[in-house]
């Protein structure tokens, strides 16, 4: 399946990515990025100016970042904050991000954060709502904003259109682009008994400009969207057919608990240029948990861990 490099919205493929997290740092550090471009998540960068950050210029110096939001709740009935919008925006200044996503969802009310990434009644007033919002975002960053499908164990009485029909109306009316989540289209459609074949074939392909993959967790009657494992047979299936429609879009290896060593996480990534490449790799069903744990469905908890500037240098560019 080739891989053709084909930009839209005015943005481009990028190649195969992960996401940047501390315990990778020093081996990225000494060894180079070792990947074609970093995903970030905004909320860990803002209104810091240590160790983390300065690794993050540096390697903005060195390859493409995105910057992955987990706070904007554009589906809230509160006020847009303003304030983080313009710490977003100062942001993708300072790294000079090739674009800015966040979710369909909201987080919170007023001043409650949830920290989790809540689901949307999925009906025309919501879509009016989601789709003002996402204009005015747009209109303050100076850019599209690229929306992700969040992964749901829950639906709403008062739904009345599926959210592949959901997202591609907003797309169509806000011009925004889709960051298209493989493996959430995964678990929802376990979970709600739907087809995910069907909901990445009637989404608007011109308009994905990313692909996420990640592993779930098979907990009895659902899947948990838990990120902390391969990604499982039937997600690779997935990820071929959306390759396929877009014709070639940025792939992004989330890996946010339990998470490999560097050259694991790369091991992994591999898998996507194999099925790019034509071959199918060899990966497991979903892993399943252990009687009595606690499963955390992904999160907005996997901030980046404090790590002080004096117990850490910067080595020059490799």
């Amino acid at each position: 399946m080739p891989q053709r490099k084909t930009a839209r919205l005015g943005l481009p493929n990028l190649g195969f990515g992960v996401g940047l997290r501390t315990q990778h740092l020093p081996d990225i550090l000494s060894g180079g990025p070792r990947v074609d471009w970093f995903e970030i998540i905004s909320e860990n960068f803002m209104d810091h100016s240590g160790y983390s950050s300065q690794v993050v210029e540096r390697l903005a110096e060195q390859v493409p970042i995105v910057m992955h939001g987990v706070s904007l709740s554009i589906g809230s009935t509160s006020p847009l904050n303003r304030d983080y919008l313009g710490k977003l925006k100062a942001l993708a200044q300072q790294v000079r991000a090739v674009w800015i996503s966040d979710h369909l969802c909201w987080t919170g009310l007023g001043s409650h954060n949830s920290h989790d990434l809540l689901p949307l009644p999925l009906n025309e007033e919501s879509l009016r709502h989601v789709t003002q919002r996402v204009r005015e975002v747009q209109d303050f960053l100076e850019r599209p904003l690229v929306i992700e499908n969040p992964s749901s164990y829950i639906q709403y009485q008062s739904s009345s259109m599926p959210e592949w029909e959901f997202l591609s109306r907003l797309a169509e009316a806000t011009h925004c682009g889709l960051l298209l989540d493989v493996n959430n289209v995964y678990v929802s459609a376990h979970n709600h008994r739907f087809d995910p074949e069907h909901y990445i074939r009637a989404l608007p392909h011109q308009q994905v400009v990313q692909i996420h993959l990640a592993g779930p967790t098979h907990c009895g009657e659902y899947l948990i969207d838990t990120h902390d494992a391969p990604v499982p047979a039937r997600v690779w299936e997935l990820y071929a057919l959306a390759q396929q429609l877009t014709g070639g879009v940025s792939t992004l290896l989330e890996w946010d608990a339990q998470i490999p060593d560097y050259p694991g996480l790369l091991a992994e990534l591999d898998k996507a240029r194999q099925v790019l490449a034509g071959s199918m790799p060899t990966a497991p069903a979903p892993h399943t948990s252990m009687p009595g744990q606690t499963v955390l469905s992904t999160p907005i908890d996997f901030q980046l861990t404090p790590l002080s500037q004096d117990a850490h240098t910067i080595p020059e560019p490799v």
